[in-house]
Parts: C-alpha cells; structure tokens; sequence
C-alpha cells in the first residue's frame, strides 16, 4: 500500500529582522539540502516568511534528479496554532502554558487554529496514489510541533514542548491501514556541531 512521507524541515537560521538568512543559515539549508538529494520529492512548499522561501531555495538548488517546483503555503507560516482553555492543561503545567501563550490575542489564535486545521488538510493523511509520495515543508517549529502532535494524536496542546533547531529534519508517515509514524524528530546528523542547536532553547539542548 502507497505510504506518504511528509518531511518537516524548520527554516535555517535568519538575521534578527528575519528578512534573509545568515551565512551559517545558507550552509545549514544547504546540507539538508544534501540530506535530502537521494529523496525524490515529489513536492516542496514553504511558509510565507523570507527566511522560509529562502531556506526552500537553498534546499531544492542541492537536490538531484529533475527540478522540484517550489510553492508558498501559507499554512506553512508562523504562527501559534491552538490555544487550549485552562481545563485542558494539566493544573501543574498551566501556569506556565498560559504565561508563554498569554499575550495572544482573540484574533491570532482564531487565526492560527484556522491556519493550523488547513496545515493538517493539506499536508497529512495517507496517499492516495498508486505509489509512495514524498513531500518536503520548510516551516517554523510550532506548525512542525502541531503536525507532529496531530500524528501521535495527542491533546492539542501538546504542540508546546516539540522543540526543534534550525534546518533540522523531521519525518512523518502516514499509511492507508494503520497509525502514523514518527520516523525522526529534530534530526541534526546532517549538520556539524556548529551549526546544530541554533534556534533551540538553551537549556533543552542535549
């Protein structure tokens, strides 16, 4: 049976404003780029972002094989993709759920749940084809946690917490007759030791 292989990469490492990516940032993007060169993606989309699209186009320039073409979806961007109600959390880890998420305003998180719900129509599910797909979304690490948390079927806000680093990999499998896998998560083995863990909370990386 057809199995679809959906490739989460967070964008590279950007300039403070965002507007472009750092020189670290353009070689991080490129050695996943060289990760992912014996993959034959069928597709790439990126969020709206600059450091998104960048990323994106620093990738497909290192890919083999035919030319990939490259898409915006705006599903792929930045944002907080649900905002639970206090009933929901766990009473020992609320407080700190809701004084990392407490200045989200009504309109962003009606906004990003919108935005979310379409992320999980569009990208996940299993194929439909008569063959495996492989497809490849340079996004931004909420979107990345709220995807991998839709595909373990965990409470929805259980995004926070999926941490992930600049230009790290991870990769889901969605199968027509049976759960999805979560084959890696935040996967650096691509990048030296310099450029791994950028972008990742100090005090979580191991």
């Amino acid at each position: 049976m057809p199995v679809r292989h959906l490739y989460l990469a967070r964008h590279a490492e950007p300039v403070g404003d965002g507007s472009r990516l750092t020189d670290r940032g353009v070689e991080q993007a490129a050695l996943l780029g060289r990760r992912l060169c014996a993959v034959a993606l069928d597709s790439v989309q990126h969020g709206p972002l600059p450091r998104a699209a960048e990323t994106a186009r620093v990738v497909v320039g290192q890919l083999a094989g035919p030319q990939v073409r490259v898409q915006q979806l705006d599903a792929a961007g930045d944002y907080v993709p649900s905002v639970p109600d206090r009933d929901e959390v766990a009473p020992e880890h609320a407080d700190h759920v809701f004084g990392f998420l407490g200045e989200v305003s009504p309109s962003e998180a009606a906004h990003g749940a919108t935005l979310a719900d379409r992320a999980v129509r569009v990208l996940t599910g299993p194929e439909h084809g008569d063959a495996d797909s492989h497809h490849l979304v340079v996004t931004h690490a909420f979107t990345i946690g709220w995807l991998v948390r839709h595909a373990l079927d965990a409470p929805s806000w259980r995004w926070l917490g999926l941490n992930h680093g600049h230009a790290a990999l991870t990769v889901l499998r969605f199968f027509t007759n049976r759960p999805p896998a979560l084959v890696v998560f935040n996967d650096m083995s691509h990048l030296p030791d310099e450029l791994r863990w950028t972008g990742f909370p100090d005090d979580l990386r191991v």
